[in-house]
């Protein structure tokens, strides 16, 4: 059960309106919905999450059949938050009696596949306070006596329909989004990874003959694993400007970087000291691959080797110099970098696994963004609740679940701390609210839902653009 306050134009008021649906703010939401159980009706928070995607849906282009995770069950949406919450894993796996059979396993490291499956199951028991098909297309301020004391949001639906939203907080859960290098476009024969099981459909008609594969991490050791096996007849050409694949440190004493304290000693570290620990451990999550995984494609290649046929083939301390797409193939030149010498291939599809980068916030906010502060690099200033350091005129809060790494350390964008940041921000605005409740804090009547956005006026469309 949830409030909303009201305003003069009728406009619905929430306490916060998240941006984007994934598994960041879906924990911010679970977190909301067991505050609410637990607080009384004048303490409630009203939240509401506005999701582009028709559906929940989480890296469905990497889903692979036998990939797993790289981090353990355990940090799940919430029980290093709350041990007790029944939105746990464990409760995902009582639910669908696989409970026994997953602790007979004896795994930390769930299927992929399986998680996004509990992660769907999460979602679907607050979907009461997701809008899906909703993008929001502009944040504009709502102004009262010089000061912003909330945001209107946007919307825009893939039928046309436009829909305001209003919220005294925001929380930008935005994600990441996939990177191409410097030159390269995507195209039909041109891929990222973040679109690999999707377009490998395109492939099933004409099964293709060469497939190459650019990185070095996870992602791409797991593109090639699955390209090879996917088509047996193909040659699949790994080109990555390493030696070889980089296993990941993923021992016990390297993962305290990924601890809650271990953000909080980050947060408050010198910048000469940030840089020092990101440069220590990059190899627990950047351009790594799982030792596993890192045999298996080895022992493949040895295997082609024995039999004197080479299907899996590695360009290590390579680069691709240039790709040119045709209607037939795409001409990839590869260089090898200690000594200048080009390969030309004609290959049916190139697959660039180069990573992602956190969304821009300051796209979305438009003339808010000239409120945010940034320190002397040009980074957005981040405050330990994450939330953005704004001019004073912004009375309510601009939340980042994401994109912190400069301020907050490796676990910026990983699963290991959603749980706890969840947690984090909502006592932030929960202790805020109780300092500063604002002109509009009278809630509504107890027991009132969550309501849909209002039809936005001609008038006030008028007015706010």
């Amino acid at each position: 059960m949830t409030h909303t306050l009201q305003v003069d134009d009728a406009l619905p008021v929430h306490d916060l309106v998240g941006v984007g649906f994934g598994p960041s703010n879906l924990a911010l939401a679970i977190a909301i919905e067991e505050h609410n159980l637990r607080a009384g009706v004048e303490a409630e928070v009203s939240g509401l999450f506005l999701e582009r995607q028709p559906m929940f849906g989480w890296h469905r282009g990497m889903l692979i059949e036998d990939a797993t995770m790289q981090v353990s069950f355990l940090k799940d949406l919430v029980t290093l938050r709350n041990p007790a919450s029944e939105f746990g894993f464990l409760s995902y796996l009582h639910s669908k009696n696989r409970l026994l059979d997953f602790i007979n396993h004896k795994s930390l490291f769930p299927l992929r596949i399986e998680f996004h499956d509990y992660l769907e199951w999460a979602a679907a028991k607050v979907d009461d306070v997701v809008r899906y098909g909703q993008e929001v297309a502009a944040v504009r301020p709502v102004r009262r006596d010089g000061a912003v004391v909330a945001f209107d949001l946007m919307t825009a639906s893939p039928v046309g329909e436009q829909r305001v939203y209003r919220a005294r907080n925001l929380v930008l859960g935005m994600g990441l989004e996939p990177t191409l290098p410097p030159g390269v476009v995507a195209g039909t024969r041109v891929w990222h990874t973040h679109h690999l099981l999707r377009r490998v459909e395109d492939l099933a008609v004409a099964p293709p003959s060469r497939i190459v594969v650019v990185g070095a991490g996870q992602s791409a050791a797991e593109a090639v694993a699955f390209l090879h096996t996917r088509f047996p007849e193909a040659e699949v050409c790994a080109v990555f400007s390493r030696y070889g694949y980089s296993p990941a440190d993923d021992s016990s004493f390297a993962n305290r970087i990924f601890d809650p304290a271990a953000v909080n000693e980050y947060f408050l570290a010198p910048r000469a000291v940030k840089q020092m620990i990101l440069d220590y451990h990059r190899n627990t999550n950047y351009s790594v691959v799982d030792q596993e995984l890192i045999e298996d494609l080895y022992a493949r290649a040895y295997q082609e080797s024995v039999r004197g046929r080479q299907r899996l083939r590695l360009f290590n301390v390579c680069r691709v110099a240039e790709v040119v797409e045709n209607e037939t193939a795409v001409r990839t030149t590869i260089e090898r970098m200690t000594t200048g010498e080009r390969v030309e291939l004609d290959a049916d599809v190139v697959v660039y696994a180069t990573g992602y980068r956190p969304a821009d916030p300051a796209r979305l906010l438009g003339d808010l963004a000239g409120s945010c502060r940034r320190d002397d690099e040009g980074r957005l200033r981040v405050e330990r609740d994450y939330r953005l350091t704004t001019a004073g005129i912004l009375q309510g809060g601009i939340y980042l679940q994401g994109g912190t790494e400069h301020s907050h350390g490796l676990s910026s964008s990983l699963l290991s701390n959603t749980a706890v940041r969840a947690g984090e921000i909502l006592q932030s605005l929960v202790t805020r609210r109780r300092g500063r409740l604002g002109p509009w804090a009278q809630p509504s009547a107890p027991g009132a839902r969550v309501p849909e956005a209002a039809e936005p006026s001609p008038l006030l469309m008028q007015r706010l653009a």
